[in-house]
């Protein structure tokens, strides 16, 4: 099992290193979550948590239950008449807004004439408790014309329905290439999707506020797009709504605009009511009712040499966006911009479906798209590698990008060639090679149990590819006895952003982590914030809050050197002092002395993301600052009679840049992994021929459980290893890209199947890799040795001249 850092060697080595000391727990540390012992003892307050105000009223909905249809009618009389209802609204009791599509429009914060999707809300109630509430909301009788409806990505690529125009992005003559190679192949891959199961599910708290607006505590990473949606459907000005975060029990993209139709929801309804309206989902009214990951159809014709380097691609992926736009153009995008992954395509064309389908609106999950992308190449490695009689990882090493080779089919050039270097040294301590062949000689005495290996890269871009999105504010307060307060536009869900931020403060002025206090996140504090999404929470706001320390510590140094009869380059911050020539203060006194001396001990700060653009028209640009990498080498054992199996090693390598705080680094992997291999193993989502969900509770909805996790996991961070591109203490996103190294499990799957034909042939496995897909892939695995075995004295007796 892997070792977390030891906090105290790292900080008494991190201070002795240095000629001054540094202060405590700074940027580059571990450091403890700060809300840790609040989550241990049940004291972090989540929405659910805070004080209910007097007279709260608790808001349910009344869900369709057709996948596509006109509402011809509504009776709601017994719905108002329940015991415990106080009012009802339909879309003909919203004062401004309508559509709350988050980026098109699309999104009717209640249905307006058509159904679009089963679970979709109609109406909704305010009851003076919740189960009153959920209660009346089933009353109502309802009637319909239903329409024909499309449920899955090959309904839609048939029919031709697309919530958004095709997209492609073409770099050289990919037909001349495919033409021309030695060695062709066709492949294609259903990717499943995945539901968030944050352990918080969707929930808002509106207050009405004394000047007609409302005050918003909400579980959302976009605050600033629910304070936007919540002010037009109620038609008010966007300063008349606060929103507020404090923490999230989770969220992994779900509660990116997945929230902000809830807090819409009760606004209207505290509005109308005059009254607070807390508004929370039960586990299946979540899954139902809220978006999850793209599930994608994708294809694949590349063509290659005799060592199995790419010549040439042609890729398509089409994701099932649900019934309408919300961020499916921007996922689809990202699933297209990681197509290639970690390898060079050569001259190469992928094209990006946007379909439609009579389903709830799929949405943002850890990735982005670009874990649905990737999938369908990394099928390719190994195919390509079955095909050529390699080893999977001496393919995917022959194609990583390099100099001569690192442009992108979307033009962006690889600068840092990280991943060749990090490979070989995972590869030797992971003892793959030698792993490898202990596998195979495994397997060649064994009929029943399989074991399979893979080592996989990847290679992640990090920024917002809508480019606006990239930019961050803070507000740094520094007050008389040297304690600081900050706020800045990110949102907690538990990924450690607010500890990490507070670390980069500490590092500015060097004083110990506990002078730092992060506050929750508020509309009215740091406006027209970006969602807490993209990997990019430390990245944007820990630049802005270190822009709000250095214009404060400008400040503060012009007043010490002008105290203290110094140069201003002389004076310098350290372990809770500030140095002056030969002069030493204690930071509270300097601070208290600055006030006096009428000196700002407050500042804002901004940031915006550099060098990154992108033309849509000529699928051209640098969508991305700069790339993450990692790789993870998985080892599993697959029971060919059943199809179950178990992980029974996981090692990782990971690039963080020059980490901000290895201990949360760490965990944030592990996590990321376990939830990447969750998605292509046990978890799948089901779906009936009228749209339906069936996979709707933890009953039939598999999440990763601590079984599914490696028996023996090792997880370590790459060193000596610093951004080249000016982040914040040249660190690199840690949220997303580890995600991406679950593939390596689905691969080691494919790896034991592989080697029921002595790893001849590659059968496609589709995800999630349920023990059913993996017990069909081993059987049509035997199907094809037999049929082998049986062509084999055909040939034979052609070859002597006998009738075959």
């Amino acid at each position: 099992m892997r070792k977390l850092p030891d906090v105290s060697n790292t900080e008494e080595n991190a201070r002795n290193s240095t000629q001054t000391q540094s202060a405590r727990g700074v940027a580059g540390l571990s450091a403890m979550h700060d809300s840790a012992w609040k989550h241990v003892r049940g004291e972090a307050r989540y929405i659910d948590d805070l004080p209910e105000p007097e007279g709260l009223l608790h808001a349910a909905v009344g869900h369709s239950t057709v996948a596509h249809a006109k509402v011809l009618s509504m009776d709601l009389s017994a719905v108002r008449a329940y015991p415990g209802v106080v009012d009802v609204i339909t879309a003909d009791d919203v004062p401004g807004h309508i559509d709350i599509g988050p980026v098109f429009p699309g999104d009717p914060v209640l249905v307006n004439g058509l159904a679009e999707h089963i679970g979709q809300p109609l109406f909704a109630v305010a009851a003076t408790s919740l189960r009153a509430a959920r209660q009346a909301a089933r009353l109502a009788k309802v009637e319909y014309e239903p329409l024909d409806h499309a449920v899955t990505v090959h309904d839609a690529l048939k029919k031709q329905l697309f919530v958004r125009p095709d997209h492609t992005q073409q770099r050289g003559d990919f037909e001349k290439a495919l033409k021309e190679a030695p060695h062709r192949l066709q492949g294609e891959i259903n990717v499943g999707g995945q539901e968030h199961f944050y352990l918080e599910g969707q929930a808002c708290l509106v207050e009405p506020t004394e000047d007609a607006g409302v005050h918003v505590h909400t579980s959302s990473q976009h605050p600033s797009e629910v304070q936007t949606l919540v002010a037009e459907v109620l038609n008010l000005p966007i300063h008349e709504v606060t929103v507020e975060v404090r923490r999230m029990g989770g969220g992994f993209g779900g509660k990116e605009t997945q929230a902000a139709p809830l807090a819409c929801v009760a606004a209207l309804l505290a509005r109308k009511t005059g009254r607070a309206v807390k508004y929370r989902l039960a586990r299946y009214d979540d899954m139902v009712q809220t978006g999850k990951r793209h599930d994608f159809y994708n294809t694949y014709d590349l063509g290659f040499d005799d060592d199995g380097v790419l010549q040439g691609a042609d890729i398509v992926v089409a994701g099932r966006c649900g019934y309408s736009p919300d961020l499916s153009d921007a996922i689809v995008d990202r699933a297209m911009f990681h197509s290639d992954n970690a390898y060079s395509l050569g001259p190469a064309r992928v094209t990006g479906h946007r379909c439609k389908t009579h389903t709830v609106s799929n949405t943002a999950f850890r990735g982005f798209g670009g874990p649905q992308g990737m999938m369908t190449i990394e099928m390719a490695m190994d195919d390509i590698a079955r095909y050529l009689n390699l080893d999977p990882l001496d393919v995917r090493k022959r194609n990583l990008y390099r100099p001569g080779r690192d442009t992108t089919h979307y033009g962006q050039v690889v600068e840092q060639h990280v991943l060749a270097d990090l490979i070989e040294k995972l590869e030797t301590s992971s003892d793959y090679r030698k792993r490898r062949q202990e596998i195979a000689a495994f397997n060649r005495s064994n009929p029943v149990l399989k074991r399979g290996i893979a080592l996989t890269p990847v290679k992640f871009g990090i920024s917002f590819t809508v480019q606006h999105l990239n930019q961050a504010g803070a507000l740094v307060h520094i007050y008389t006895d040297g304690s600081i307060l900050v706020n800045h536009g990110g949102t907690e869900m538990g990924q450690g952003l607010y500890i990490k931020v507070a670390q980069v403060v500490a590092a500015a002025f060097q004083v110990d982590l506990d002078k730092i206090k992060v506050t929750s996140t508020r509309t009215d504090k740091v406006p027209n914030t970006s969602p807490t999404a993209a990997s990019s929470g430390s990245d944007l706001n820990g630049m802005a809050a270190l822009d709000a320390c250095e214009k404060i510590k400008a400040n503060l140094v012009a007043f010490a050197a002008q105290k203290f009869n110094v140069a201003e380059s002389e004076v310098q911050f350290a372990n809770n002092q500030v140095i002056a020539g030969d002069h030493r203060e204690d930071w509270a006194a300097l601070v208290q002395s600055a006030y006096t001396a009428r000196i700002p001990l407050f500042s804002s700060g901004y940031y915006k993301t550099p060098k990154i653009h992108y033309d849509r028209s000529t699928g051209t640009g640098r969508p991305f600052y700069y790339y993450a990498n990692g790789a993870a080498c998985s080892e599993v054992i697959v029971d060919t009679l059943t199809g179950e199996y178990r992980t029974l090693r996981a090692d990782i390598l990971h690039d963080v840049g020059q980490s901000l705080n290895p201990a949360i680094d760490i965990g944030q992997i592990e996590g990321a992994f376990v939830q990447g291999a969750g998605w292509l193993t046990t978890e799948e989502l089901v779906y009936a021929d009228d749209g339906r969900l069936l996979s709707n509770g933890p009953a039939t909805y598999k999440i990763p459980a601590v079984s599914d996790a490696p028996l023996d996991f090792r997880v370590s961070l790459l060193e000596n290893s610093p951004n080249k591109e000016a982040t914040v203490f040249r660190s690199k996103a840690v949220g997303e890209p580890p995600f991406m190294l679950g593939m390596s499990v689905w691969s080691a799957l494919r790896d034991a199947v592989a080697s029921v034909a002595d790893y001849r042939h590659s059968t496609p496995l589709d995800t999630p890799a349920t023990p059913e897909r993996v017990l069909a892939a081993v059987t049509r695995t035997q199907q094809w040795v037999e049929a082998q075995a049986k062509a084999k004295p055909s040939a034979d007796k052609a070859r002597e001249g006998e009738p075959a």
